[in-house]
């Protein structure tokens, strides 16, 4: 196997395993809602064509999506000190609990499927977890064009 067919074979997984999850979870809530707030924990406040940009939905969505989060207490809008037409987007503290439950919740879903790994698959995966990390930390830590991070 090829390292290009690895990462192929990786990404097919761990699109399988969020599938499984959420299927076992029986969560109604749209995946772009749990995105987002992982993007907004990881990244802080972001301008709304931003935030859009990195999670793959259109701007007009995502200011739909903003304004449902918005009423559900999970994100807060401000204007962006820089300019004062653009929208900034910051996830609160209760988005931060409800997706920290999310993630509760898809743990306890999938932990059925791994019972029977051995010590050795389990070194394996946390390797693996780990590596990963590693490598999308550097996407993570960059101020991103349009950031408040960026802009300020």
């Amino acid at each position: 196997m090829t390292h290009d067919q690895d990462i192929e074979t990786l990404i097919v997984a761990a699109h399988a395993l969020t599938r499984v999850a959420a299927l076992e979870t029986s969560n109604e809530t749209p995946a772009a809602q749990w995105r987002t707030l992982t993007i907004l924990r990881d990244h802080g406040a972001l301008r709304i064509g931003e935030l859009a940009r990195l999670s793959r939905v259109t701007q007009p969505g995502m200011t739909r999506l903003v304004g449902q989060m918005t009423e559900h207490g999970l994100v807060e809008k401000t204007t962006d000190a820089a300019d004062s037409r653009a929208t900034v987007v910051d996830v609160t503290p209760l988005g931060l609990e409800a997706l920290h439950t999310w993630l509760l919740q898809l743990t306890a879903a999938l932990a059925p499927h791994f019972d029977d790994l051995a010590p050795e698959e389990w070194d394996a995966l946390r390797t693996t977890a780990d590596v990963l990390t590693r490598k999308l930390d550097r996407t993570r830590t960059a101020p991103i064009a349009g950031s408040a991070e960026a802009t300020r």
